[in-house]
């Protein structure tokens, strides 16, 4: 029996022979509820036993800091196999111009709506507090790290946060940006290369990448444990003696993602064919994850995985998704606006509506560096009231204003990262439509039952793992998926 034959009888096999629905999975065996369960117990401890909650923030980071140390082998990996895979750099130029066309249209819309939000509810109208001493010693760290990473200008940005300064570096910094460059060049040299030589090539690249996504599933067992360590910090840090102020600030930055979510990406899903709300059930483990971790690098790899098991093509989920997470951070474009705003507020000055727009233009450039720099939405709102100054943006002022949102930084992260992640998952999906790459047949099967996805995902890390070193064309892993597909519909039938 070959392999594609066997899949195929494996998931007969699931699907059952007669007749009925394949067997679902038990709640209590799937990690968006043992992640859950982390998120629950990290509120208990953070509540009853705030020492011990924040000392625990610890256990997060080092789950985040295992998962960064693959996230650039990941894009680098499946950007080449994207892009090898197409045989044709006029498609893949293509490709990647329909996602930056979409990116920059998402990016006004998150910006602008960051600034109808601020002129229309004012939440730093008012503000009488004073920052503490420990904040403003964080504020001027921050300050420190953006002034670091300020770019000097466009020529800057493009010399020293997009072009690598070796092949090696950015793999150490993790600096997306570069690695991505590295990765497109990789690419374009590889799909030069006659037909055999290049099979060869992306194939033993294709066998890294599984290799990897292996150790990814093994990180992965530790996910609710690191849910758990920064619920915990979060909430013994955070408590209940919230400011009036910074309490309006974050209701107005999460019902902003939210309307962004809904509304925005919601329409844009409704035009493509799909059901935003079931998209974001499909990815309801990445979700939680990152509820726990305050961070959607995380889940990269994960989304990378299912996305193709979902039905989008795989050069589309390794161009788009890569390069989403440093040009399509809509969640981050409304908190920058928003916070820049609330800082002006809170120290009852004003902003001619004019200037809003200047500072909104400029973000567009500045917010495109956020996923290089850590503590990414902090650092990045910083540097670029920084490069802004002027009459509004003093250095004291924007210590002040920095100190004054600091300790709500980690909530407001939250907030950043899932709105990121699903308008990067809603972006690969809808250009895959726009490019014929999706499988809409199958994309609807696996919204309308999720657990189709998690088996397919299952054997690509399981059972697939002996198709690597066959020869076969680089297709054929999605067609068996689709041949899969249709033969347990015509199980269930």
């Amino acid at each position: 029996m070959t392999v594609k034959e066997d899949d195929m009888a494996t998931m007969s096999t699931h699907a059952g022979s007669s007749g009925t629905a394949p067997r679902r999975r038990r709640f209590f065996t799937q990690l968006w509820f043992w992640v859950l369960v982390g998120i629950g117990a990290g509120i208990l401890v953070g509540l009853l036993a705030p020492g011990v909650g924040q000392g625990s923030k610890w256990i997060a980071d080092s789950f985040v800091q295992m998962i960064k140390v693959i996230v650039g082998p990941v894009i680098f990996c499946t950007v080449i196999i994207g892009i090898a895979s197409l045989g044709n750099l006029a498609r893949a130029g293509g490709l990647a111009l329909r996602a930056l066309s979409y990116f920059l249209l998402m990016t006004v819309i998150a910006l602008g709506l960051g600034l109808l939000a601020a002129n229309l509810f004012k939440p730093g109208s008012g503000f009488e507090g004073t920052p503490s001493a420990a904040a403003m010693a964080s504020a001027e760290k921050s300050i420190g790290t953006a002034t670091a990473a300020d770019t000097g200008g466009f020529i800057g940005f493009i010399q020293n946060s997009l072009l690598p300064k070796s092949f090696l570096g950015p793999f150490v910094e993790n600096s997306v940006l570069q690695i991505l460059v590295l990765a497109i060049l990789t690419a374009c040299a590889i799909s030069a290369l006659a037909a055999p030589l290049r099979t060869r090539l992306v194939g033993g690249i294709e066998a890294i990448a599984k290799v990897i996504f292996g150790i990814i599933k093994l990180i992965m067992w530790v996910a609710p444990v690191a849910a758990f360590g920064g619920m915990a910090y979060t909430v013994a840090q955070f408590g209940s003696a919230s400011l009036k102020n910074l309490g309006l600030l974050m209701a107005v930055f999460w019902g902003t993602c939210l309307v962004f979510v809904v509304v925005v990406l919601g329409v844009v899903s409704a035009l493509s064919g799909f059901n935003i709300l079931k998209v974001i059930r499909l990815i309801k483990d990445e979700l939680f994850i990152i509820v726990g971790t305050s961070s959607s690098e995380s889940v990269l790899p994960r989304l990378l995985t299912k996305l193709r098991a979902a039905g989008a093509s795989r050069q589309t989920v390794g161009l788009v998704i890569p390069t989403g997470y440093s040009f399509n951070l809509d969640g981050t474009c409304i908190y920058l606006t928003l916070g820049a705003l609330f800082i002006i507020q809170a120290g009852n000055e004003s902003l001619p509506i004019g200037v809003q727009i200047g500072l909104a233009l400029l973000m567009l450039l500045t917010s495109k560096g956020a996923a290089g720099v850590t503590g990414a939405g902090l650092v990045t709102l910083a540097a670029s009231l920084q490069a802004f100054g002027g009459e509004f943006f003093s250095a004291e002022a924007i210590a002040v204003g920095i100190a004054l949102i600091i300790g709500i930084d980690r909530v407001m992260s939250e907030g950043r990262a899932l709105t990121n992640c699903i308008g990067n998952v809603v972006a690969t999906l809808v250009i895959a439509r726009w490019n014929g790459e999706l499988d809409r047949a199958r994309l609807a099967a696996v919204l309308d039952d999720p657990s189709l996805v998690d088996e397919a995902m299952e054997r690509e890390h399981g059972a697939q793992q002996e198709e690597i070193g066959q020869s076969e064309a680089l297709p054929a892993p999605r067609v068996a998926l689709d041949k899969d597909d249709r033969e347990a519909k015509r199980a269930l039938v």
